[in-house]
């Protein structure tokens, strides 16, 4: 089975998900300086988490987040922290935009997401969405923000 097939199985996807959720990357907050942080809390989910972000010379060198989250939640932050550490700004704005295209049923490039495709079919359950992007919001009001 290629790559492209297993983000077709329901299943590798469900597992992949949860074992983001069980075992998030990047999971837990530093006291360090030069990390700046967002909070976002959904009003309509359980999900209530904080994103740092550390940037030196352009480049994402840290993501971390804690909190309060569902599955999908916490694995897609989980996700993006893989996807983006090691990134310049621009990269992972254009990472960013990519997912949310996806999130929104637009055409996207699935090969920049990596495991992130496994979030592909989010826009078939609106109620999830802000599940999905809660972290992803954060760190691109981060991001906004580093260019101020």
């Amino acid at each position: 089975m290629g790559e492209k097939d297993l983000f077709d199985d329901v299943n590798f996807l469900r597992e992949l998900v949860l074992d983001h959720y069980k075992y998030p990357h990047n999971h837990g907050l530093v006291e360090k300086n030069g990390y700046v942080s967002k909070h976002m809390a959904s009003d309509s989910c359980i999900d209530d988490i904080t994103v740092q972000l550390d940037v030196e010379d352009d480049v994402i060198k840290d993501i971390r987040f804690d909190g309060v989250a569902c599955a999908i939640s916490t694995a897609s932050t989980s996700m993006m922290g893989d996807l983006l550490i090691g990134k310049n700004k621009k990269e992972a704005k254009k990472i960013i935009d990519e997912y949310f295209k996806m999130i929104e049923n637009k055409e996207y490039d699935p090969e920049v997401l990596e495991e992130a495709n496994a979030f592909k079919n989010v826009y078939k359950q609106a109620n999830r969405i802000k599940c999905a992007t809660i972290g992803w919001n954060a760190l691109s009001e981060l991001l906004e923000n580093e260019d101020k």
